[in-house]
């Protein structure tokens, strides 16, 4: 088995033919979490050497899907509406000509099975590095904290505030973020919102639904809201905004 060092990291402008694996790596994302199909058609497209793969082999084993946008390094600029937002963004700034100054990684994501590999950390490390040669001044990121969704009813400014007696965040994913020198700018607080029908939420979650109100589900960060008399549920996830910046090296 190669170390985790030894495993590269190529973009889809480079493989094109592993654009298939990379959008079907087996991920941990609820069901629930659907972004906009249209919008990842169009990053994938336009922006295939932003999308990385990591490689064991012929097996992909981790990937880091991300877009440029323009950005002034002012934390303000960054969107409440995070990861929805930045998508519009990058694609507003791509057609419009302006000068691409940061890279938004949407997602870091490693096989289950191959976690405790340190892949997480390979993976964002391998995405600065790439945004550094590419001549970004920053990656930054709206975190989704990995074991925020054991508590939905806790905000996220206070969870993001929890540190380990050596000063690093209690959030395991939160933690990698700081080790490679991630710096928290502020919580996003709807950074992605999934709407549909109560028959569409069942399918996705197996809950039945059937009373209105905020309702806990597995794997969300925050409760979902659901309206009986509307037919309707609605999920506002927050994020955390992470900013690396890429003057220096990690």
């Amino acid at each position: 088995m190669s170390t985790t060092t030894d495993l590269p990291a190529v973009s889809l402008a480079d493989r094109p033919d592993l654009e298939l694996a990379m959008l079907t790596m087996e991920a941990t994302w609820p069901d629930y979490i659907r972004p906009d199909p249209v919008l990842v058609d169009w990053a994938f497209e336009q922006h295939a050497q932003h999308q990385l793969v990591v490689l064991d082999g012929t097996e992909v084993v981790a990937r880091a899907a991300s877009v440029p946008f323009a950005w002034d390094g002012d934390a303000a600029g960054l969107p409440d509406t995070g990861w929805d937002e930045v998508l519009r963004q990058s694609m507003h700034d791509t057609y419009a000509g302006a000068e691409l100054t940061a890279l938004c990684a949407l997602e870091v994501a490693v096989v289950p099975g191959k976690r405790s590999r340190n892949l997480s950390e390979h993976t964002l490390r391998a995405l600065a590095e790439h945004a550094r040669r590419c001549g970004f001044t920053d990656v930054v990121v709206p975190v989704r904290p990995s074991h925020k969704h054991t508590e939905p009813d806790l905000s996220m400014g206070d969870y993001v505030a929890r540190t380990r007696p050596d000063g690093l965040p209690e959030d395991p994913w939160l933690r990698v973020h700081a080790r490679v020198g991630g710096e928290f700018l502020k919580v996003c607080p709807v950074s992605m919102t999934i709407a549909g029908s109560l028959a569409q939420w069942r399918g996705w979650t197996g809950l039945p639904f059937d009373t209105s109100g905020p309702v806990v589900v597995p794997g969300a960060l925050t409760r979902v809201e659901v309206s009986v008399e509307l037919d309707r549920a609605v999920y506002v996830e927050p994020n955390v905004w992470v900013r690396h910046r890429l003057s220096q090296p990690n």
